[in-house]
């Protein structure tokens, strides 16, 4: 095969990796909460009822900001509900996942979890504005975060936690131009109730940091005009607008599902256009960013069916996708996406955490466990943090039927902060190893530190609670650095993390 070929230089640049990229999601669905990060009994269980297994692999996965409490569920969410003692809390019917929701799990449960995973986690919370509106979202956030002296920042003291949340980070609603969304509304509608809701929180706190609603996927029919519509009630008022992609194979056609990257970029580069068009007819020189706080490999096809099925019962099976090489691979070029728009993506969040299409997965009363697409996530958050390098990548291509002609080397490279640097890689050949040339102009680097791949003969091998570890990461022979060039073999369908100093 043609050799793929790419020039790293500390003179051409994409941006700083802000450490939010690696967020991730938890909502109240499925077994994402009940039975995943929480579960009172568990052998492993602390005082508060948290898995302490899962917040070993947690930590071990380098998560940042992580979203809440959804997710559709937050759009027949009520605060007050998720607060005071657990049993006096309301048992509620949760219309987006048809589940019974205990409300064991709140608010100052979400807090101290994220205290345990340690500083580096970041609440990021999400306010109703699909069933509710300004006035609940402000009282929710005199709860979280006013000192004291008020009725509602008295009243979190009163239920045990004096100090306030502290929580910056705000989604002003989630999904709202999707008609499955309890309270689905106009672009027109969401944009008048945002702006109103953004500048009342200001109000409170100028120091806030909001994300907007985009569109929940560029396949929407109202894409584009949804995010300039919004943007034009909004621009001054926020400083993020949201993005939410999923990815499977549908129809058998597995060589554009690995090329899902190539329509993720799309969609960035297309809500960034529409960001600076906005701004432009504002006469703005502010920037819009990015906060793509859902994203992940999703086999949605027999989701609408599992829902439907369901009986209102507490914490059901659902979405419990087990995750191949292959996906991990199409996983790993998400990812790559993402770090290739560090300049504007400067919010991401993997849904979901824990069992729900995560990459941990847990078993009532027994093991936590790593999913395949756990190892990228967790590569990339350790070794993917300082200045990312911009790759033009001169690379064979293939046919695909939804994105036509694809390179099958996607690729991005990061620069530490010391020097040191990690190219990421994937090898979208699902038959040939693709031999990988890259030219380091101006770069202080003298050897290869490490070549990890995580590929396997079997492209649908996964782990699962039979076998926990049959798939993990291995490392590679041959990858040398001579001369000021980086020479490799890249294995079929692989991720490949190579780290340089």
């Amino acid at each position: 095969m043609r050799t793929a070929r790419f020039t790293l230089d500390p003179a051409f640049t994409v941006g700083e990796v802000n450490p939010r990229l690696f967020g991730s999601f938890v909502e109240h669905l499925g077994r994402c909460v009940y039975t995943g990060v929480f579960e009172p009994g568990h052998p492993t269980a602390d005082d508060a009822g948290l898995r302490q297994d899962v917040l070993e692999l947690v930590r071990e996965l380098g998560v940042t900001a992580i979203r809440y409490p959804g997710g559709n569920f937050v759009s027949g969410y009520k605060w007050e509900d998720s607060v005071g003692p657990v049993e006096d809390r309301p048992r509620r019917l949760d219309l987006a996942w048809r589940s019974t929701e205990t409300n064991r799990f709140g608010l100052s449960e979400y807090i101290a979890f994220l205290k345990k995973i340690g500083p580096q986690a970041e609440p990021m919370m999400a306010v109703n504005l699909g069933t509710r509106g300004v006035a609940e979202a402000l009282e929710l956030q005199e709860y979280a975060n006013h000192p004291s002296g008020t009725a509602l920042s008295d009243l979190r003291a009163e239920h045990g936690d004096k100090d306030p949340f502290g929580i910056r980070l705000w989604c002003l609603g989630n999904e709202m131009d999707g008609p499955w969304q309890t309270g689905h509304k106009t672009a027109e509608e969401y944009g008048r109730i945002a702006a109103e809701t953004a500048r009342a929180m200001r109000q409170f706190d100028p120091g806030v940091e909001l994300v907007a609603c985009g569109s929940s996927g560029q396949s929407m029919e109202t894409f584009a005009e949804w995010e300039a519509t919004v943007l034009k009630e909004t621009y001054d008022l926020v400083d993020h607008i949201s993005l939410h992609a999923y990815y499977e194979p549908l129809d058998g056609d597995v060589d554009s599902f690995l090329a899902s990257a190539v329509d993720m970029e799309s969609f960035i580069e297309n809500v960034v256009a529409t960001c600076d068009h906005v701004g432009a007819r504002l006469k703005s020189k502010k920037k819009i960013n990015l906060s793509f706080d859902e994203w992940n490999v999703w086999y949605m096809a027999k989701t609408q069916a599992e829902v439907s099925a369901l009986d209102w019962p507490e914490a059901p099976r659902l979405l419990e996708d087990n995750y191949s090489v292959m996906d991990a691979v199409v996983f790993g070029s998400l990812l790559i996406a993402l770090l290739r728009h560090a300049d504007r993506v400067t919010v991401a969040c993997l849904a979901q955490l824990v069992n729900v299409i995560a990459p941990i997965m847990t078993e009532p009363g027994g093991p936590a466990w790593r999913q395949t697409t756990f190892f990228p996530f967790a590569q990339a958050s350790r070794y993917g943090r300082g200045e990312v390098l911009d790759v033009r990548v001169d690379s064979p291509t293939y046919e695909t039927r939804k994105y036509g002609e694809a390179d099958l080397l996607h690729a991005t490279a990061v620069r530490a902060e010391d020097g040191t640097v990690t190219v990421f890689a994937v090898n979208r050949s699902r038959t040939e190893a693709l031999p990988l040339d890259v030219a380091l102009n101006g770069l202080d680097l003298a050897e290869v530190v490490e070549h990890s791949a995580l590929a396997d003969a079997d492209p649908d091998a996964r782990n699962t609670l039979a076998e926990p570890e049959r798939v993990a990461p291995h490392p590679v022979d041959g990858t040398a650095l001579t001369d000021g060039r980086l020479t490799a073999s890249l294995e079929p369908l692989s991720w490949n993390v190579i780290r340089l100093r």
